[in-house]
C-alpha cells in the first residue's frame, strides 16, 4: 500500500517481533528460519496462525516471527538489510513498483520454476515480476477500491448495481430524493477523497492499455488523457449536483462508515477493507452493505480495481533457501491461507486462483470473487504499474470536491504534483 495515511491500514508502532534462537545450517538444510513481516496488526495476527501452522506440518523447519516498521521507515530497514546482506531467509515486502526499487534482480531469488507460480491470479505476476522472472509469492489476499453500497435502500427503491458512471448518478439521484445521501464522502480523514480517483483505474486502463507506460515516461497525464480526467471530472460533478452529505468537509471515516450500514448514505468510495470497520462497529448491519466496481462508460468492460498484497521474497543470500521455498509453497497452498484467514479475516479473493474464500467471509467480499473470475475483469491499481505518484492529490481533490478548483485545474495541478517525485527518480522524460 502507498497511501500516505495507513492508520486505517496499520498499527502505529505495534512490536511483536521474536528472535531465531538457534543457529541455520548454510546451504538450505533444515533448521530456524526467521520471517520479516511489517508491524501491522492483522499482518502480525495473521503471521503467528500462519508460522504455527507451518511449524506444525513438518518437522524439518522451524519458523519465527521478526516485525519491522511500516512506512519510509520501513522500507529503509529492508534496502539497508538487503544491501548489506543482512536480511532473513524470507521477507514481506511491498509488490508493485516499489519491488523494483529494491533491485529483485540483484538481491532476490528467482523464484519462477516454483510449482506455485502456475497457481496465480491473473493480476499477481506482473506485480512481482523483473525482466520476465518471478521473485515473490502473494502474501495473503488483495484488497480492492470501489464503492459500498447500502442493500435495503437499493432493494426499497428498485435499484440494482450500476455498470455505467450514468446509472451510479441516477441511482444516488434516487436515493438523494428518497432523502438519503446519495453519495457520502469523509474529507475529516483527508486521505479517503482520493477513491474516486484511484479505484477508477481499471476504466483508464481498458480505455487505454498503453497508460502507465506512457505515463511513467511523461507522455500523458490526467489532464490530457480523457478516460483518466473522467475521474475529476466525477468529483466535480456529485459535488455539483448536491450528492454529497452536508457535512462531508469534516466527516471522518468512521462517521461515514456508520452513515453507510444505518442506511443514512447510500454510496461510499473506498476500500473493500473497510468490512472490518463495519464488523468491529456495525456487525449487525454486515449483510446489509455490498460493494462493486467503479462503474466507467461501457458496461461490457466493468472491472474492478485491485491493490495487489506484499509479496513474500527470498534474498539471494539466503542460508536456508530450501526452508524459505517450502515456506512459500505452504502460503500459496489452501492450509496455509487458511490459517492466515483465521489469524485476520481477508478483504479479498486470494492471490492463488485455486483457494476459494472462507466459507464464513460477509457476502460483500465473496461476491468479489466473480471479478476475478472473469478474464479481464480484474486490473491491479495505478501505483503497482507505475512509480508515478504525488504526495498532494488527496489535499487537491478536497480542494475540487469543495469546489475551489475545477476539475482542469485539479488534474493539471496533480500532474505538476507528481513531476517532482518523477525527477527525484530518475525516470526518463521528466
Amino acid at each position: 500500500m502507498a497511501f500516505s495515511r495507513r492508520a486505517f491500514m496499520a498499527g502505529t508502532g505495534l512490536a511483536a517481533s521474536s528472535l531465531v534462537v538457534t543457529g541455520c545450517s548454510a546451504g538450505g538444510g533444515g533448521g530456524a528460519v526467521t520471517f520479516l513481516v511489517d508491524n501491522d496488526p492483522n499482518t502480525i495476527a495473521a503471521t503467528e496462525s500462519l508460522i504455527s501452522a507451518f511449524n506444525s506440518s513438518q518437522t524439518e523447519h522451524e519458523f519465527t516471527m521478526e516485525s519491522r516498521p511500516g512506512g519510509t521507515e520501513g522500507d529503509n530497514l529492508v534496502k539497508t538489510r538487503l544491501s548489506t546482506q543482512d536480511m532473513p531467509d524470507a521477507f514481506s515486502y511491498n509488490s508493485g513498483s516499489l519491488f523494483q526499487a529494491i533491485r529483485p534482480v540483484q538481491n532476490l531469488l528467482d523464484l519462477s520454476d516454483q510449482p506455485w507460480v502456475k497457481r496465480l491470479a491473473e493480476a499477481f505476476p506482473a506485480s512481482v515480476t523483473a525482466e520476465g522472472k518471478v521473485y515473490g509469492a502473494p502474501h495473503g489476499g488483495s484488497n480492492s477500491g470501489g464503492i459500498w453500497y447500502h442493500k435495503p435502500t437499493y432493494e426499497e427503491l428498485g435499484l440494482e448495481v450500476p455498470l455505467t458512471w450514468d446509472d451510479f448518478i441516477a441511482n444516488a439521484q434516487a436515493a438523494k430524493s428518497a432523502g438519503k445521501h446519495g453519495v457520502i464522502q469523509s474529507y475529516g480523514d483527508t486521505y479517503t477523497s482520493q477513491f474516486l480517483v484511484l479505484a477508477d483505474y481499471h476504466n483508464v486502463a481498458t480505455a487505454n492499455p498503453d497508460f502507465a507506460d506512457q505515463y511513467t515516461a511523461n507522455q500523458v497525464g490526467f489532464a490530457d488523457d480523457p478516460a483518466a480526467f473522467a475521474s475529476f471530472q466525477h468529483i466535480e460533478q456529485i459535488a455539483k449536483e448536491g450528492l454529497l452529505n452536508e457535512d462531508y468537509v469534516s466527516t471522518t471515516l468512521e462517521q461515514a462508515i456508520a452513515y453507510l450500514a444505518t442506511g443514512e448514505g447510500t454510496h461510499y468510495p473506498f476500500f473493500a477493507s473497510g468490512i472490518s470497520e463495519i464488523k468491529a462497529n456495525h456487525p449487525e448491519q454486515l449483510e446489509d452493505v455490498g460493494f462493486f466496481a467503479m462503474p466507467g462508460t461501457d458496461a461490457s468492460t466493468n472491472g474492478l480495481t485491485v491493490w495487489i498484497p506484499n509479496g513474500l521474497y527470498i534474498p539471494g543470500t539466503a542460508e536456508n533457501p530450501d526452508a524459505a521455498k517450502a515456506f512459500l509453497e505452504f502460503v500459496t497452498s489452501a492450509e496455509g491461507l487458511g490459517a492466515m484467514a483465521e489469524g485476520s479475516q481477508p478483504t479479498g479473493p486470494y492471490m492463488v486462483s485455486d483457494v476459494p474464500l472462507p466459507d464464513d467471509i460477509p457476502t460483500a467480499i465473496a461476491e468479489l470473487q466473480e471479478y476475478f473470475d472473469t478474464e479481464g475483469a480484474t486490473t491491479p491499481a495505478l501505483e503497482f504499474v507505475s512509480p508515478v505518484k504525488g504526495p498532494n492529490l488527496e489535499n487537491i481533490l478536497i480542494e475540487l470536491g469543495t469546489g475551489s478548483i475545477d476539475a482542469k485545474t485539479a488534474a493539471e495541478r496533480y500532474d505538476q504534483d507528481v513531476e517532482k517525485q518523477a525527477q527525484q527518480l530518475g525516470l526518463e522524460g521528466w
